[in-house]
């Protein structure tokens, strides 16, 4: 279902925690589209969402980019602590978040931009076409590249790992077109809607990001 996404954002924008937290909570995604995926790429994709578990350990090359990582986790930490206000539980989100963004080769700003869009970064959120999570997974991808428990996708690191992957496959297969691979995502492919609702939150996003690790 395809919804105005800037109404969407500005809605996100207001969500504030409910006591039912633990409670699947209604989110505007739109919904990605099963396409046949190819034996290759279905098992490189397998490969790529497999071992998530705890928030990853960050390993620095250097002292350098170890404090330019940190820089960066405190200017995106203080603007996110309305939404998140338990500093433990937004330190490892935005920890998991860089690790999984460059584990996959993407922007960190883009993917939070795209989970303040899709979930206003809400864990348990679910939109009305079943997506889930912080980055609003479709079940079947669990069913494509997972174990088949779509359970699993309310787990910060599986969902932030499977959103990751799934971003890239799209940015792949649209030859590095953020635009068309954002519509890809939502399923609203061609559609500016979507894309333009995220590149409008990346900006809020767009810190200077550590080297890669």
């Amino acid at each position: 279902m395809l919804l105005n996404r800037r109404s969407c954002l500005a809605a996100a924008s207001l969500a504030l925690p409910s006591a039912g937290w633990l409670l699947p909570q209604a989110a505007w995604a739109g919904g990605q589209l099963e396409e046949p995926l190819a034996d290759s790429v279905r098992s490189a994709m397998s490969a790529a969402v497999a071992g998530s578990g705890a928030p990853p350990e960050l390993e620095f090359i250097s002292t350098e980019s170890r404090m330019s990582y940190l820089r960066w986790l405190v200017a995106c930490s203080d603007k996110l602590a309305k939404r998140k206000p338990d500093p433990q539980v937004r330190r490892e989100f935005l920890q998991t978040v860089w690790y999984e963004a460059k584990r996959a080769g993407l922007d960190v700003s883009m993917v939070m931009g795209l989970v303040q869009v899709e979930s206003g970064f809400r864990k348990y959120a679910i939109s009305s076409v079943g997506a889930r999570g912080y980055m609003q997974i479709m079940p079947f991808w669990m069913r494509l590249i997972g174990d088949g428990d779509s359970g699993k996708l309310f787990h910060m690191q599986t969902n932030l790992r499977f959103g990751c992957v799934i971003l890239r496959h799209y940015l792949d297969r649209e030859k590095g077109d953020a635009y068309m691979a954002l519509g890809r995502y939502n399923g609203s492919r061609g559609q500016p809607q979507y894309p333009n609702a995220v590149f409008g939150a990346q900006r809020r996003w767009l810190i200077e990001e550590p080297r890669s690790v």
